[in-house]
């Protein structure tokens, strides 16, 4: 039973393949594309899913999509109709596109790849709640989604069991957290979809002095539901998603580029502050309404790995699971779980252990890649590049590391990561002046062998997705400066031996070096650009940079000229 899953058309294009309810491949449409959280329908995405999964588009038995686009649609044009006229401009911009791809999948699936069979259509959140519980390793466990929104509905909870879900509550739009949380992203000068995880690191920055200015436009009820006042936001009326009220509010908006100034860290702050708040009100009724100790979730909401750890240190729930791609892009993998479990009702024999689902590419392509690039290199052997490679990090150099299966999710897990020595206290300001050019307030992520994590980080589980941010031990701070961030947190990815061997004898190998079970980790791309897919995504970057080193696969390539 081969079951494609699709999302596209609104932000994070993705397909995946599940064959016998086990994941073959899932991946984002922007990795070959080259533009970052593309909407367009995943045609090379879904290529690559039948060429990685070995099969021809003949051997699809059924396709799932992430949502109901008719039930979307007539939310659409309901809050379009509350908001006339002031809609008209965004109306008059936006229906074409729903007429012209968003309302014809199963025609665009015939007309791209030849298909007629089986189209399933799971709503949004569904398939959120399916990507969370059923590829997680619980028999049974709460459930609890949250992103801007959906057809409605902006948040949902409920309980997995087996191949079951059931869903027992909706919050629906307007009143939604994702969307205020973007709104404000916004306000501070950052993209929507794209800059949250900017404000989530310029909130620890700042102090949350605007708490009750979010308390009075946000009400949150006891058990965790909020409506927002909508006076304050200007979700389809123009433009910009917030209102002149929310301006007279917080005061002037910054543009994209302006300084960073303190009001605007304190207003992140009060915004993560009261983020966190509401969802620690959410998941405490959830909880009572459960009575299970165990939790999964899923929506783009929950790629707020501070969030996260709040969630997880709050006691609630003993355990937690985030699979790494939580936002839409994770709804391919969600609508075809749900297809193959939930509708088709296979049993579910696999989780999600690892996220290495992408392309990968031969040490002999790599090799004739690098001839034709006229590229000087040198080859080793596993041991012998992972010894050599540690003692460049060791020895405070920019390392792009380009290995095996890429990762699906927005973050790199160390198969399309740009590596560096925690132990240098600047580090950060390295890699920044070399590779990223971002903002100098953000972090950069500790990879951390799984058994020596608890000895570096307030960490009681494993966190292979980069999903949580724990404290850093006080006695270590001072061991890995290049990895704590002004509060003392650090957005932590543990390396298990099983899940990426490779990886973990790079770091093990570190170790040896310096004592230090840990490297640096950021995402192989430059700014403003998705992570490397291929080869030639990552020469094309290395020689746009100042990366000291390139290692593809088994050979390394120096910095020349």
């Amino acid at each position: 039973m081969n079951v494609l899953g699709i999302s596209c058309h609104f932000h994070d294009a993705a397909a995946c393949l599940i064959r016998n309810g086990k994941i073959i491949v899932a991946v984002q449409e922007e990795r070959f594309t080259r533009q970052k959280n593309t909407s367009s329908f995943p045609i090379n995405a879904v290529n690559y899913c039948v060429q990685g999964g070995g099969i021809t588009f003949d051997d699809i038995d059924c396709v799932a999509f992430y949502e109901k686009p008719f039930l979307k649609f007539s939310r659409f044009v309901i809050d379009h109709l509350r908001a006339w006229p002031f809609s008209c401009e965004n109306f008059l911009q936006t229906t074409p596109h729903w007429l012209q791809d968003r309302l014809i999948l199963p025609l665009t699936l015939e007309k791209e790849i030849g298909f007629k069979g089986r189209v399933f259509f799971v709503k949004h959140h569904l398939a959120h709640a399916a990507s969370a519980f059923l590829v997680s390793p619980f028999e049974e466990a709460a459930i609890l989604t949250g992103d801007a929104v959906g057809e409605w509905a902006t948040m949902t909870y409920g309980q997995g069991r087996g191949q079951n879900i059931r869903i027992r509550k909706e919050i629906h739009y307007p009143n939604s957290l994702g969307l205020v949380y973007t709104a404000l992203t916004t306000y501070l000068g950052y993209a929507a979809h794209e800059g949250e995880g900017t404000v989530m690191a310029l909130a620890s920055c700042g102090k949350p002095r605007y708490l009750d200015q979010l308390r009075a436009i946000v009400k949150v009820n006891a058990d965790g539901s909020h409506v927002i006042d909508e006076r304050y936001f200007g979700f389809n009326k123009g433009a910009k998603m917030y209102s002149r009220s929310l301006v007279k509010m917080f005061g002037s908006e910054r543009m994209p580029g302006d300084k960073v100034e303190e009001r605007h860290c304190d207003i992140a702050a009060s915004l993560q502050k009261f983020t966190e708040e509401t969802l620690l009100t959410i998941t405490r009724h959830v909880r009572r309404e459960t009575k299970l100790d165990k939790i999964c979730l899923g929506g783009g909401l929950f790629l707020n790995c501070v969030a996260n750890s709040k969630i997880l240190e709050d006691g609630a729930f003993k355990e937690i699971f985030i699979q790494p791609a939580a936002g839409d892009s994770g709804g391919a993998l969600g609508a075809a779980a749900y297809a193959q479990h939930c509708i088709l009702k296979n049993p579910r024999e696999h989780a999600m252990r690892d996220a290495y689902l992408g392309p990968d590419y031969s040490d002999a392509l790599i090799q004739r890649l690098l001839l034709n690039h006229n590229m000087a290199f040198d080859a080793y052997t596993d041991d012998a590049l992972s010894v050599s490679v540690a003692q460049m990090i060791a020895d405070n150099k920019v390392v792009g590391w380009f290995q095996g299966k890429m990762e699906f999710g927005p973050r790199a897990l160390g198969n399309r990561s740009i590596l560096g020595n925690p132990c240098h206290p600047h580090m950060k300001e390295l890699l920044n002046d070399k590779v990223k050019r971002r903002e100098p307030f953000r972090p950069y992520a500790p990879m951390v062998l799984e058994e020596s994590a608890h000895e570096f980080f307030e960490l009681s589980v494993a966190s292979p997705f980069m999903l949580l941010a724990p404290k850093v031990r006080e006695d270590k701070k001072s061991v890995i400066p290049g990895v704590v961030h002004v509060d003392g947190t650090a957005r932590v990815q543990t390396v298990g031996k099983a899940a990426n061997p490779k990886l973990w004898q790079l770091i093990k190998d570190f170790e040896g070096i310096t004592g230090v079970p840990i490297v640096i980790n950021t995402s192989f791309n430059l700014r403003g650009e998705p992570i490397v897919c291929s080869p030639e995504d990552a020469i094309a970057s290395f020689r746009r940079s100042a990366m000291d080193h390139l290692v593809l696969g088994n050979f390394i390539i120096g910095r020349q000229g």
